[in-house]
């Protein structure tokens, strides 16, 4: 068995952590112990995962000689341990935004732009296939950036700043493990799915349901309730 396959194996292992314990961190009641509990066995997996998946990559470019997927996956990479690092220090910085948006965060701010335009280019000129999908995926770190960079501009006038960051870094983490289980381990175990279409649909709809389930969360959890408007608007009147 080659270096490799054990690597591998063991990031299939923590992926399925992963993937286990973000569902039952979703599913339960927030700020519930069940909830924390498994939100930190999720991070723990994905910074095991990740661990796994640089050498990976590496081997990928160097090793077998495929710099388009391997450059790929370095920037999933790089987009991800932004989120896992977003989501973790949103909820221990949360009454400290200046620690939060620390030399961390603005170190991934960058790293973020830089990949970004890094795997776009490699999408446009390099690629010969899945180039809709990389240059797609490349807004995620521009747009990140843009979106770092102002939230780390001023203090934040909404007083649950924190569980803003803390969701979107944990839909974008969200992402990130279903595009891994549907694009690489779910097609190995039904090899049926194989094939363009399904590439297509496991890298993409990933994106369109967090896209619609952080819209649900915002409502849900950071919406400001009617009554509670309408008794701030009376009392300014």
């Amino acid at each position: 068995m080659t270096a490799y396959s054990l690597l591998a194996i063991a990031h299939a292992g923590f992926g399925t952590l992963a993937l286990l314990t973000f569902w039952t961190a979703g599913l339960v009641r927030k700020g519930s112990p069940l909830h924390v509990l498994a939100g930190k066995w999720y991070l723990l997996a994905m910074a095991a995962l990740l661990a796994f998946a640089l050498p990976m990559s590496l081997m990928i470019v160097f090793a077998y000689g495929k710099p388009v997927i391997g450059g790929f996956l370095l920037y999933l990479i790089a987009i991800t341990v932004t989120g896992v690092w977003l989501s973790w220090r949103a909820i221990r910085d949360k009454r400290d935004w200046a620690r939060y948006t620390g030399p961390v965060y603005r170190a991934l701010m960058w790293l973020n732009l830089a990949a970004g335009i890094g795997i776009a280019l490699v999408g446009l000129f390099i690629a010969q296939q899945m180039q809709l999908i990389i240059v797609s995926f490349s807004l995620i770190g521009i747009l990140g950036f843009v979106r770092m960079r102002r939230f780390a501009a001023q203090p934040p006038t909404e007083t649950r700043w924190w569980m803003r960051q803390h969701l979107n870094a944990m839909l974008g983490n969200g992402v990130a493990t279903h595009i891994a289980f549907l694009s690489i381990g779910l097609p190995r175990l039904l090899p049926m799915l194989q094939g363009p279409l399904f590439q297509n649909i496991a890298w993409l709809a990933p994106l369109g349901v967090a896209v619609l389930a952080g819209a649900y969360l915002s409502r849900k959890y950071l919406s400001t309730p009617v009554r509670a408007r309408t008794q701030t608007a009376m009392a300014r009147g």
